[in-house]
């Protein structure tokens, strides 16, 4: 049997139940949410540390705390949401293929938005050599044995790389009574914001070894030590400055991808550089009427900024429903000198605009600019950009009036 419904919905972390939260205040009822784990909520649910919600709610919350000002809201406008539910196939025509312990459910939907989030590059992902011993962790996964099933990793811990997430998890092990030696970043800055460095590592004297790598690992059953080196600008690690860390823990904090799986299978254009979805300035993909938003679209370092983004794709399924919506994007936005990405991929020139974006490396004293080809339209200033942090600007229909080709670009003065 096929159940109809106007929005289905897949994944019920932070992107999903604001997306689902916009569409039921705005009278879009007939929504179904699907997600794979017991409770909604995602990874916020581990994430017991604050510094939540400061853009969204004007508070500071706890990840937990954050996804629960959604859950109740979802709960009091009766959203469903179904748990312990697996999203086995996509299809081009819109119908969801779910498994769960009851079976095997199609749903048919006028509109879907992708909101799987995205999952962590493991040692596999980064090729380091040696042995293959226990005591060897994503960042993630170690956050979820300390915090949700209280299981204590470790004693002596290396976390290589600097993603927010290896940051945060230095401080917490470090609270937990472990000893965090080092945290190891490959790159010359750290991948991390700037808060978290300064609360994680400078707080508890915690070393940051930029421009160093993991490039051995020893153990039979349990961790022994790794090795380290300095990198060059390459990124190749330099003879002679290898150095052994005697410890039983290693932690990977090496980058997120998006979960794009069910979105590859369905044939929807994919960015290179994202690993996201090809989205137009309403955060429609390549096939009409499956928006997609949050992590699953591109890696954010802020909840509150993947909380605007769904419901801005919310916004979009609603004049998608209502027919007030067609695909009129045909300026397509190149990412210029200094920019790694930018979403969306087109617009058309008629509407404002939320452009997000991240630098390709640090830049001091720089010019953030929009250009119709070789022509400036409009020009953002700011003192510091990192490649961690991601840019927000937006843009009215006015600044758009003419474009043809639309570039963003950094010059640094």
């Amino acid at each position: 049997m096929i159940l109809e419904k106007d929005v289905v919905i897949i994944g019920a972390g932070p992107a999903g139940l604001a997306a689902a939260v916009e569409l039921a205040k705005n009278g879009i009822k007939d929504v179904v949410v699907i997600e794979r784990e017991p409770f909604a909520g995602g990874i916020l649910n581990q994430c017991i540390h604050d510094g939540f919600g400061v853009i969204k709610f004007k508070e500071v919350l706890t990840g937990p705390e954050y996804a629960r000002r959604y859950i109740d809201e979802a709960e009091k406008l009766d959203v469903e949401i179904r748990t312990n539910s697996m999203v086995i196939n996509l299809s081009r025509d819109k119908e969801i293929t779910v498994m769960s312990s009851k079976g095997i459910d199609i749903y048919r939907a006028k509109a879907v938005i992708l909101a799987m989030g995205c999952r962590e590059r493991t040692r596999g992902a980064i090729g380091i050599p040696g042995t293959r011993p226990a005591g060897i962790f994503t960042a993630g996964v170690a956050q979820n044995f300390v915090n949700i099933k209280n299981i204590m990793i470790g004693k002596r811990i290396v976390i290589l790389g600097s993603g927010d997430i290896g940051l945060i998890m230095a401080r917490r092990l470090t609270l937990e009574g472990a000893k965090v030696i080092a945290v190891v970043e490959k790159m010359a800055y750290s991948n991390g914001l700037a808060r978290n460095v300064t609360q994680c590592l400078d707080d508890f004297n915690i070393p940051l070894l930029l421009s160093h790598t993991v490039v051995n690992i020893e153990g039979k059953e349990r961790l022994k030590s790794v090795t380290i080196a300095k990198v060059d600008d390459k990124g190749e690690p330099i003879r002679g400055t290898s150095k052994k860390i005697e410890c039983d823990t290693l932690i990977l904090s090496v980058g997120l991808i998006p979960e794009n799986e069910l979105s590859k299978d369905a044939g929807i254009e994919i960015d290179e550089v994202t690993q996201g979805a090809m989205v137009d300035e309403s955060l429609q993909t390549s096939i009409e009427g499956v928006f997609a938003c949050g992590n699953v679209l591109h890696v954010h370092d802020l909840v509150d900024h993947v909380s605007n983004e769904a419901e801005e794709a919310a916004r979009s399924v609603i004049r998608y429903l209502e027919a007030e919506y067609e695909r009129k994007s045909k300026i397509t936005v190149k990412a210029g000198r200094g920019i790694r990405y930018v979403i969306p991929h087109a617009v058309s020139g008629k509407r404002d605009v939320t452009f997000s974006m991240r630098a390709d490396r640090q830049w001091k004293n720089a010019n953030l600019t929009f250009l119709n080809g070789s022509n400036p339209i409009k020009s953002f200033r700011y003192k510091k950009l990192n490649p961690s942090e991601m840019i927000v600007v937006n843009l009215k229909a006015s600044d758009l009036e003419g474009v043809e080709r639309l570039e963003v670009a950094i010059n640094e003065n």
